[in-house]
């Protein structure tokens, strides 16, 4: 069922490009091929490009009754990055070969935001975060009922705004727009529950095969990686239900 659908997808070394309504993701559905895993970090652009084009695709799949349970998990493109990020500008003339290659690649990505439907602003980033606290988060949401608000609002905050999503003040923030208790989550994030169940999950992808986010998975089957647009999405949704409810008839 792999797709040969490579688009736009970040990897540890960067991010590779190509070439809107919003909308919640279902978080309900049931029976075979139903279950949509993806795999994705939080400072990683073209995980929210493809959060956008997988809305469109669902609901282009929704008059054909076709739903999907939707989970985001972990992966993180710096794993080795310290807990309190470094400055952004630095790190990536460094990790680009300059200052320049930089701006450009960052220009390159808004744009094709646009396109979506997302305005970035890339230029207020000022740290380049560790987003292990961003992962615990997004877990925690997902066990509260809201994991798609909480990762809308951690993108959001990074891409629109520039906010260090490594800092827990900001993490709540985000919570708070997705309906958590700020307090809760300030009090979660103080811990380390979920701390080492994110590293291993991260690993277990990485051991699956996942090398570039986002990547998808229906009901473990890996579809594509990339922010492939949503026509495509839709299709490749559709064909992998078909053939998971045949085998399951």
């Amino acid at each position: 069922m792999d797709q040969d659908m490579k688009a736009a997808v970040c990897g540890p070394d960067g991010c590779t490009d190509a070439a809107a309504e919003t909308a919640p993701l279902p978080q309900a559905a049931a029976g075979p091929g139903t279950r949509l895993d993806i795999v994705s970090d939080a400072i990683c652009p073209w995980c929210f490009i493809g959060k956008r084009h997988l809305e469109r695709a669902l609901a282009l799949l929704a008059p054909e009754d076709l739903r999907f349970t939707v989970q985001w998990n972990p992966f993180q493109l710096n794993p080795d990055m310290p807990k309190e990020g470094v400055e952004r500008a630095a790190y990536r003339a460094a990790k680009f070969g300059s200052a320049a290659r930089a701006r450009e690649l960052d220009a390159r990505v808004t744009a094709a935001a646009a396109a979506a439907g997302l305005t970035f602003h890339l230029d207020r980033i000022v740290r380049t975060p560790n987003t292990l606290n961003a992962h615990r988060l997004i877990w925690l949401a997902g066990r509260e009922g809201v994991q798609d608000a909480a990762m809308e609002a951690v993108f959001a905050a990074y891409f629109f705004e520039g906010s260090d999503i490594g800092e827990p003040a900001i993490l709540a923030d985000c919570a708070a727009e997705a309906g958590l208790a700020r307090r809760t989550v300030l009090d979660f994030l103080a811990g380390d529950a979920m701390e080492a169940e994110m590293r291993a999950a991260d690993l277990a992808a990485r051991e699956a095969g996942v090398n570039g986010v986002p990547s998808f998975f229906l009901d473990g089957y890996g579809l594509f990686s990339g922010a492939v647009p949503a026509a495509e999405m839709a299709e490749a949704l559709r064909r992998a239900r078909q053939i998971l409810s045949s085998r399951a008839a």
